[in-house]
Order: structure tokens, then sequence, then C-alpha cells
């Protein structure tokens, strides 16, 4: 079964080395998985660049994964992120995942760089004629919190992939017919390329509700009831964790979906858990 699945995995830049041995410790417990890439976040206005750059460099030069930077449009002229992405090509980092980022700290609608470029497809037009990246962007199963409608969104995602993007990883979701909707809606406008639905494992259930409302991500009812009156159990929580992702995704893949990539938020226990549920397991 593991022969049929694959799994990527997204990681942040950690701020300090305490955090940044847990990153570590993450990614060798889930190295034996073997996954597509992995992926290392950007913050909003380019803050953690360099941060980003480091780690990328030593899950290139230190481990068996692929290393994917996000890179997005926020903060920088055109010329810079093109200078930026051909050092990566230059150190063998062959996929990016392109997004047009979110508005930096203290401005509330996004605004494009001046003589930077304006949108993701835009910036994945701008890479692949750097060279033949392998280019991952970002698809909203219930909307783009800025966007005026679902069909302007799945616009703006044929417009990502005709550039030349070569897959879309989704917000994360919890209801599992929010994502086979919106697999059928762009099946419909002609989108071709994998859609690869995100798993976020739930680790702390207060914070996911205020992230989840910011990301426009619904929370079921049913899941806040599951979560009820554990605040002071984090073992019964992470039990109860464990428990909603790997049946999000066993019911995923019993509607064909067979690539998952995983929001692991620097922890390795859940996301493993779930992929050795589902088949994917050190040889």
């Amino acid at each position: 079964m593991s022969n049929d699945i694959k799994v990527s995995f997204e990681f942040f830049p950690p701020k300090n080395e305490a955090a940044e041995a847990k990153l570590w410790d993450a990614i060798k417990r889930l190295e034996p998985l073997k996954p597509s890439f992995v992926s290392v976040t950007y913050g909003a206005d380019g803050s953690t660049r360099d941060r980003t750059h480091r780690i990328v460099q030593r899950i290139q030069n230190e481990t068996s994964l692929t290393g994917a930077p996000h890179l997005t449009c926020v903060g920088s002229t055109k010329e810079e992120v093109l200078e930026i992405a051909q050092g990566y090509w230059d150190e063998g980092v062959r996929n990016i995942v392109a997004l047009r980022g979110d508005p930096p700290q203290g401005q509330d609608v996004y605004q494009p760089h001046p003589g930077g470029f304006a949108y993701a497809n835009d910036l994945v037009e701008g890479l692949m004629s750097i060279a033949d990246f392998d280019l991952s962007v970002a698809a909203y199963p219930e909307v783009h919190p800025e966007a005026p409608g679902a069909d302007f969104d799945l616009d703006v995602l044929k417009k990502k992939i005709d550039a030349g993007a070569k897959r879309s990883i989704t917000q994360f979701f919890f209801d599992t017919e929010v994502f086979l909707r919106f697999r059928d809606a762009a099946a419909a406008k002609g989108i071709d390329a994998p859609l690869v639905p995100g798993i976020l494992p739930i680790t702390n259930f207060k914070n996911l509700a205020g992230f989840a409302a910011r990301c426009g991500a619904s929370v079921p009812d049913w899941l806040g009831k599951r979560f009820e009156g554990l605040d002071d159990d984090p073992e019964t929580r992470q039990m109860i964790a464990a428990n909603v992702a790997i049946e999000q995704a066993q019911k995923l893949q019993n509607e064909g979906v067979n690539d998952f990539h995983f929001y692991t938020l620097n922890r390795a226990e859940l996301s493993y858990a779930i992929c050795y549920a589902l088949g994917v397991r050190p040889e």
C-alpha cells in the first residue's frame, strides 16, 4: 500500500537553539518515511529568509531528503526574488513552494511590492524563466479569505498551474466533503495538475480555532466536541488528534487520494502515526 501513497511534510524555521533541536528531532524521525519533499516556510514579509535558506541547506546536505523552500512575492523586487531562486538552483535545490504571501505586519490588505511580482502566478512564471523548477502552489478548498468568490479563486489557481506549477497543496480542512467538492470544481475548470490535501494534525484545539478563523478554514462542531474538557489532558488530546487525522486521511484515501502534505508544526509524532496507519512506513 505504501508504494501507492506519497507524502510530504512542512516545517518552519525555528526561533532559537532549543526549537532548532526539536525541529531536527522531527526531521530525523520522519526521514525514514521517504517523503517526496519537505518544505520550509517563509515569513510573511520575508523575515525568515536567511533561516529558511539555512534550514534548506542543512536538509539538502545532511539528510537524504529533498528540501523545498517557500518563496513569496512580499517584500522583494523581481530581481531580488529571482536572485534568491538562482542561488537555490545553483545549490542543487529543484523544488520550491511559490506563494503570493501574506501582508506584512501592520498592513491589513495585501499590496504588491513596487517592482515585485504582483501575484503567485507571476512568481511562478518568473521562476520558470530561471530554470525548470518543480513548483508547488497553494489552493483553498474553502476560498481564499481575500477572494470575491469560489469561481474567481479557481481561476487564480488555474493561472498558477498554467504558468508552470506542477501541483497545488491545499489549505488545511477538516470536512472531507469540502475537499471532494473542491476537487470536482477544479476538474470542471480544466485544472488537471495533482491537488494535494494539506493535513493539519491538531496539537492544540484552542489555538486551532483562532488560526483557522484567520485562514478562512471552518472547524466543524463535531470536531470541537471531540476535544471538549481536554484542556488539561494532553495525553488524551494527542490520542484524539491522531484518531481524527487518521480517519480524515483514510476517508480521502478511499476517495482515490494518494498524495498527502502534512503541516507538522515541527513535531513528528502525529504525522508519523498518520503515515503509519496509511501504510507509509520505514523500510
